[in-house]
């Protein structure tokens, strides 16, 4: 058992390393790459790109203590006969999912831009969720990977602030797990709602959970 304490908002919270887990939340290269869906899209990628350098700094101490890491994928399989409708009606043809994007088709599982960026790639052995909806949680093994692993707590880094990482905060306590996001290590494509999402976790108490950033879990970490 090692305890520590992290400085966050609305108040520093103490976790036990061995139940917690770092998940890093679709650092992919669809993403946060030029050429890739999000560019395609219209978005400027290196408002997501600022994550890589904290979130690997996080992730390369994590591993030094032995922490559970988990990454996660937005994806769907070939046929598409995972994918929600919900997730395919609301743009027109030729930005759809399984369309073809720069980096081949959009959000194909295999394809160049599913991959997870170098940087932080998995290593062996660690968990990777391969997910088709927005909340990790939402038909994948997620759960069980904590259950099994007697997790409590998550760190999160990853992108998008407002969508993938703050439907899996929201799930996540839910769930009865408690959420630490790192502002730092996770980015949105809108400034605006970035900083939105984030006072909502933590409004109210720490309603979804507390913020903190990636020197106060590096500090604790030492």
């Amino acid at each position: 058992m090692r305890k520590i304490t992290i400085v966050a908002e609305p108040a520093p919270v103490a976790i036990d390393l061995a139940e917690t887990a770092l998940l890093i939340i679709d650092i992919q290269k669809d993403f946060v790459h030029h050429g890739g869906y999000g560019e395609f899209l219209g978005n400027d990628p290196e408002l997501l790109q600022r994550v890589i350098a904290p979130t690997r700094m996080v992730l390369d101490a994590a591993r030094a203590t032995g922490m559970t890491i988990i990454h996660t994928r937005e994806g769907h399989l070939p046929d598409l006969s995972d994918c929600p409708p919900t997730k395919l009606e609301r743009w027109a043809g030729g930005l759809r999912i399984g369309d073809v994007g720069p980096m081949g088709r959009i959000l194909i599982r295999g394809e160049a831009g599913h991959a997870i960026v170098d940087e932080v790639a998995p290593l062996p052995g660690e968990i990777v969720i391969d997910k088709p909806g927005k909340n990790a949680f939402y038909r994948t093994g997620l759960e069980s990977h904590l259950r099994d692993a007697r997790i409590k707590n998550l760190l999160f880094a990853g992108v998008t602030t407002d969508v993938c990482v703050g439907s899996t905060v929201t799930a996540a306590n839910d769930h009865g797990i408690n959420a630490i996001v790192m502002a730092d290590c996770v980015a949105s494509y809108s400034l605006t709602r970035h900083t939105a999402m984030l006072d909502i976790i933590k409004a109210q108490g720490g309603i979804f959970g507390w913020v903190t950033d990636s020197a106060s879990v590096l500090a604790a970490l030492e």
